[in-house]
Parts: structure tokens; sequence; C-alpha cells
């Protein structure tokens, strides 16, 4: 019976699948051969599972287990494995099938429109969803593995990045949060523990996640350079600070299970064989425990396009070498045999990779016997597209939705004065734009068309445009002519995949072809201000129409999922208060003079180059990060029980020369006992508006300037709260000096600066000032 099951299950991942059959796994206990192995013994540790299981393998049945596409060992009763499958803000294409029992999952909010929530528990809400769909659909049949390549925590360093729509943003702390969120989310552990120390091993994984791409990767394609060509040159600064914090996080409080090495090299190296980067500081470090992949071809292409490797069999030499232990892709399945027979590898590097590899799905429960008679057996079809999931996509869309500007508060519209309505843009009635990238089927969509036309019965609708290239203005005299009739106006514009995605970055910040001409004349034309809404994962100028007094409020609602219609008009029409935030500069157009080559965060003023992101740029800008306006007022107060000043001890032996203490202007962070410098800060928070909200309460620190490239400011924290109307709401932080106030000087140390700092939220600064308390220590 098992033999006639897996040439079934062969028959079924090769194309067809073969539905009323139970989801792939080893282990059938059913057989009695199989209750004879230890690796099928689930009361052994996974450690010693795996080191049999591989002990039993010859080399050629090893070799075959190192690609995303993993080949099944029949004489074990092992199917075989799919390691991509792909959950980037919903279950979605890429080893899920939509073709079965379950026709569609929940479509969530794009990532960085999940992001300008800022809300954390949210995050984690939207990922445990994702995960009980994903291992829904597994038991369903529907799945050929539980290992998802998500999230996508690389720095939106450049707005031109087709990809900056997969991440939550610009800010390293912004997206080392969401990371923890999403992994823990996805993987089925809590949102917060009290675990000390190094990272535990999460034993039950409901799904796994990979946090990507590691490191530094955020340039696809910009004038003839490409991801897979690219040599980001980063300095120690940078790296510490701004590139590396998502994936430290990522490890050491999600405890993520998987890790994706990038395309670009770094410095000169490919990450995938980056022995630094993936075994001592990820594995040593950090203490990552779980499996590192490569991007897709990213083997390859360390000979092909990098020429970092001479020969195909040193490729295979360099990542397994690395830590690297699977490839996407058939590189190491082709070559690592022959590597080990030129004496360029070891049997042993192998057998790394697969203790890794088998550890992971052994901790999915995959080696286990059958998955119903599991910890996740009962989650069953009607978890997917669930009233309870459509609903947190419903209010993930809500939160993230940002009103840049409203003028004369001509938002929200009145429901009972509005008589009729015209809808304009390309972008109002498509629902696929609503997704972005890396989306599945979603259970339902309702476009800004749909939402609004509940709202007003008499709505009219003209695109505009024939797409959101609109390369014509043909279109233009049914848009303008509906405008001059309705009582009020709604444009939806922006940009799409065809604009920005993967393997495609812009060249341009403006919007696409005749979008602004649109915009413009249909304002004009209209009886009343017109509002503008802007869908785009990446920033664009729209200065014309924040200077534009025809256009009396502009919402960014990014990509916001299969529910973004409806939570749109809800903005417009006053059922919600909107409270999101950008989590990215928006850059004028003059920004793109500036090469997407630069990795530099710091600006050079001798070069002109202006810096990147909140922290260190300078320039002119069209919204700023953490801008998002509400129909509510509120104001932002720091107790006056917040700490004020910091006493942080310097040693000073009695045998060492006298330290010269008027130039001593900072202490390294390692030399410092940081848990006893921690406070409380506390920010009261009113809502003086006549609507509840949820509302984003943000904190910066400012430092002192004592060494090159210290941030103009920089996040330490963010808190999403909801604030009845005409109420206060008290808003608790705890502040890390060492972390917080800390700085990374150009060698990579992190310094505590003395002297004045401040903390800043919604424009109010409280200093705290760090006095060094000097100890003489005697023999």
């Amino acid at each position: 019976m098992r033999i006639a099951w897996l040439l079934l299950f062969n028959f079924a991942t090769n194309g067809l699948l073969i539905y009323g059959i139970e989801p792939p796994y080893s282990c059938d206990l059913r057989s009695p051969a199989t209750r004879t192995y230890a690796f099928c013994n689930s009361s052994k540790a996974v450690g010693e599972r795996v080191r049999d299981l591989i002990s039993r393998l010859s080399l050629e049945e090893k070799v075959v287990q190192l690609s995303n596409t993993a080949d099944g060992i029949g004489r074990l009763g092992v199917p075989k494995y799919e390691w991509w499958s792909e959950a980037l803000h919903g279950v979605a294409f890429g080893g899920i099938r939509f073709n079965g029992a379950v026709p569609a999952a929940t479509s969530f909010p794009q990532v960085i429109s999940t992001a300008a929530s800022f809300n954390v528990r949210l995050w984690y809400r939207i990922a445990q969803a994702t995960g009980i769909e994903a291992r829904a659909m597994y038991n369903a049949g529907q799945a050929s593995g539980l290992t998802f390549w998500a999230p996508n925590i690389n720095i939106f360093r450049d707005p031109r990045w087709g990809r900056g729509q997969e991440t939550p943003g610009e800010d390293p702390l912004v997206a080392s949060k969401y990371a923890v969120a999403y992994v823990r989310g996805l993987q089925g552990d809590m949102l917060s523990d009290k675990t000390r120390g190094s990272p535990r091993v999460q034993q039950n994984l409901r799904a796994s996640a990979c946090c990507k791409h590691f490191t530094a990767y955020d340039l696809d394609s910009w004038e003839g350079t490409t991801r897979y060509s690219f040599n980001a040159l980063v300095t120690k600064q940078d790296l510490l600070d701004t590139y590396q914090p998502p994936f430290k996080s990522c490890v050491e409080q999600g405890h993520a299970s998987g890790i994706m090495c990038s395309y670009n090299r770094v410095n000169g190296v490919p990450p995938c064989a980056d022995y630094d980067l993936l075994t001592n500081t990820a594995r040593h470090d950090w203490g990552f425990q779980g499996y590192i992949t490569s991007d897709c071809d990213a083997v390859s292409i360390i000979k092909t396009d990098h020429h970092y490797a001479s020969t195909a069999e040193d490729a295979v030499a360099d990542v397994l070498k690395a830590g690297m232990d699977l490839n996407c892709g058939d590189y190491l399945q082709r070559y690592t045999i022959s590597a080990i027979q030129k004496a360029k590898l070891n049997e042993s590097d192998v057998d790394r990779a697969l203790y890794n590899l088998f550890s992971v799905r052994m901790r999915l429960g995959l080696f286990s016997g059958d998955p119903s008679q599991q910890l996740y057996g009962t989650l069953k079809t009607d978890e997917v597209c669930s009233a309870e999931h459509q609903e947190i996509a419903l209010g993930a869309a809500r939160q993230g939705i940002v009103l840049l500007k409203n003028s004369r508060k001509h938002l929200p519209l009145s429901k009972t004065q509005t008589k009729s309505l015209a809808v304009i843009g390309p972008n109002a009635n498509n629902a696929t734009i609503l997704l972005g990238n890396y989306h599945g089927i979603p259970c339902r969509t309702i476009t800004p068309l749909q939402g609004l036309q509940k709202y007003v019965k008499n709505t009219l609708y003209a695109p505009g445009c024939e797409n959101v290239a609109c390369l014509s203005d043909t279109m233009f005299n049914q848009a303008i002519g509906m405008a001059k009739e309705a009582d009020e106006v709604v444009l939806v514009v922006g940009l799409d995949l065809t604009q920005e995605r993967e393997e495609h970055d812009r060249i341009n910040l403006n919007l696409p072809g005749e979008q602004q001409k649109l915009v413009s004349e249909v304002s004009r034309a209209a009886k009343r201000p017109v509002v503008l809404v802007i869908l785009c994962g990446g920033p664009v100028d729209v200065s014309f129409a924040v200077n534009d007094s025809s256009i009396s409020s502009i919402i960014w609602a990014g990509y916001p999922g299969e529910a973004g219609g409806q939570a749109l008009a809800e903005i417009i029409f006053g059922d919600y208060n909107p409270g999101g935030r950008l989590p990215m500069t928006w850059y004028p157009q003059d920004f793109v003079k500036v090469p997407m080559t630069d990795m530099n965060m710091r600006p050079n003023h001798q070069t002109g180059y202006p810096g990147r992101t909140y922290r260190f740029y300078r320039g002119k800008t069209v919204f700023k990060f953490g801008h998002g306006l509400s129909y509510s007022r509120y104001s932002h107060k720091f107790s006056s029980s917040t700490m004020k000043e910091i006493y942080v001890n310097v040693t000073e032996a009695k045998q060492a020369q006298p330290l010269d203490k008027e130039n001593i202007h900072h202490i390294h962070v390692e030399d410092t006992h940081c848990e006893g410098l921690k406070f409380r800060s506390h920010i009261i928070v009113e809502n003086h508006g006549t609507m509840s909200g949820r509302h984003s309460v943000l904190l910066y620190s400012k430092s002192p300037a004592t060494h090159k490239g210290v941030p103009h400011k920089q996040l330490i924290g963010f808190k999403n709260v909801h604030i009845p109307a005409n109420h206060k709401a008290k808003v608790r932080f705890i502040v890390k000096p060492c972390e917080h106030f800390g700085t990374v000087e150009e060698n990579g140390r992190r310094v505590l600066a003395f002297g004045s700092h401040f903390l800043i939220s919604d424009g109010v600064q409280y200093p705290v000032t760090i006095i060094p308390n000097y100890v003489n220590i005697r023999d």
C-alpha cells in the first residue's frame, strides 16, 4: 500500500494532482520495515534521528537532496520534497496548488502596506493566519512542501527598487521587528517570550519561514547592472547598523528556520560563498539553527556572472564549505560528486548540509508518520479564507492606508450629501493591481470602484487611460466630462507590476505616461477639489498634487490586498479613521540622479552624494518617513517621570596612563554594563478629535555627533494604540541607552556618546544626558 501511494505521489508532483490522497510524509508506521528505522522514532532527539537517516544514504542519494526539488528515496519510504514555496503576504503561487478543494487563499496587503500600520501584533496575526492556511492546504494535498521563502527583510534603500514593495520599508528597526513577528507567526511560535541567551530551537514547526535576501541586496536591474553581477560595496558602518540588523533579529529573536543568501556580491564575495557571513556570523555569532538556501541559480552565477569561481566544481565547493545547505536549482545535483572526486570537497561537507535540511523537515513533522495524527493535523480546508482571516485582511488594509494631504478637512466625504460620484483612473477597477507581487488567488477582491459604489448609488466610472502606462490622452474627454457633472471626484492612479517588480527597477519617480496630465485636467474640471488615491509600492513624486489647491486630499493605498477597495471606501467616507504612516521616504524626481549602485547610507558632501533614508538624507522630500494624517488631531507629551540623567561607569586602572577626561567623548558599548542603564519612558498621547482612531506612536533618538556618520535621528521604538475620541493613552517604552542612543563608528564598533541626547516623538523633544562616572580600580 505504501509503495502504491509513493507512485501516486510521484505522479502528482510531476504536474497532475491526484485528489483524495494524504499529503506526502515519511515514516508510515503501518509498514513493519519503517518501524525499525531510528530516524522514524519521534521519541528520539532530532539530531540522533537525522544522523541515522544520513548514515543510510549513498553519496548519490545524498546529492539529490541538495536541490529545492529533492528526489524521493523510495527504499526508505522518503517521498520527494519541494523546498520552494511562497507566502510573502498570504499563501502564494510556488509550491502551492490552487486547483483542488481549496481554490483560493487569503491575500493580505503587500508588505510595504502592512508596514505602514506600525503594528507588530497585526504583522504577527497576518503571518499566523498565513501559516495556518499553508498547513491546511498541505493537509489537503495541495502543497509539495512547508518551507516558505519569506519574509523579504532587505532595507528599502532606493525608491526605484522594483522589489521595495516586498519589504517593511527603509528603517532597520521596523524591518527587524517585522522579521520577528512574521517568522514567529508563520512558524507557530508565540509572539514574545522570556528566552535568554542563545536562540532556542522550535521543535514543532507549523511552517518554516526563511529570511531573505542575505545580505545588502536591493538592486535588480539598473542601467545595465543586474543583481546577478552587482558587487555591493558596503562599509562596516553601514553593514552593522543598516543592512544586518533585520537578519540578526530574524535569527536571534525570531528563531527562523531558514535563511536565503542573495545573488549579489558584497565587497567582492558572493554571500552564498562567504564563510564569514554564513558560518561565523549567522551560525556562530547569532546562533542560527536551520537551513541556508541559495536564491535560484545563485550558485551557478558564482562562476558564470561573478567569475568568482573558475569551475562549476569550485563554485559547489565554495558554497558548501561556506555553510550553504540547499541550492535553488540543480547545480549542486550536477557537480557535487565531481567536486568530491576532484578533491575540492569532502563528503562530510554534504553530510553537514543534509543535517540542517533533514532537521527542518523533521521539525515540520514530516518524518513522524501520518500528519493528520500530529499537532497540526486538525487544520482543515475551512481554515482557508475563513471569516476571521478575511477580517484580518480588511483590518490590515484599513491600518496600512496613509492619508498624505487633507486640505480644509475635505475628507471624509459626506455619505448623505454626496449624491453623485465620479471614480476615475487606470487603477480604479483592476483587482489584480491590489495584490502586488508574490500573490496567490485571493478569496475575493473588492476594487476601489466597487467599494465606493456601496456608498454612492450614482457612481460613474472612467479609466481615463487604457492602462497604467497611460501612453495617450485619447480617453481623457470622457473622464473630464464625468468630473464636471459629479458632486465629488476620486482619482485612482499609480503603478502596477509593469512598472515595479522583481527584475525591473524604475528609471524615474513620476507617475507613468500621461497620468499626471489626467489628474491635473480632471481636477481643474471638477466642481470641487478632488481626492487623489495612489496605488503603488515604491514612492512617486506627486509634488504637483501637493501644491495644487484643486486636489484637496492625497491617499497612499499601497497594494492593499483583497479587501483594499472596501478599506479605502471606508476611509474616504469616514467609517474608518486613517492612521497609517509612511514606512519610507518619498523623494523628488531629482533623486534619480543618484546612482542605484552607491550602497552608502551616509552622505558625502565632497561629491554631493545626498545619503539615503530619513536617518541620513537631508535633501528635499515629497513626504517624509513616518508622515501620515488622521481625521483626529493627536498631541504627544513626555511624562516627567522619564529619566533625564544617566550615569555610565568608566573604569580607570591604576597602572594605566591617566585618562584624558576632557577628550573622552564616548565609551564602547562592549565595555559598558548596558543592562543596568535601561529606563522607562512614558508618552501621554491625547486624541483631540471627535473620532476614535488607531494611532502609531513613533519614538526616535537623536545623539551627539561625536564621530563621522551619526544619524540625524533614528527610530528606537513604536507602538500602535487605539485611542477613543477626546481620550488619552499612556504609551510606555523601555529605553536601552547602549542600543537606542548608541551609534556605530566607521570601524564597525558601537559606542555610547557622552553629553546631550534627545528622545523625540511627534516633534516633541525630551533631553537625556549621558554622564561619565569615572571609577578608579586599584591593583
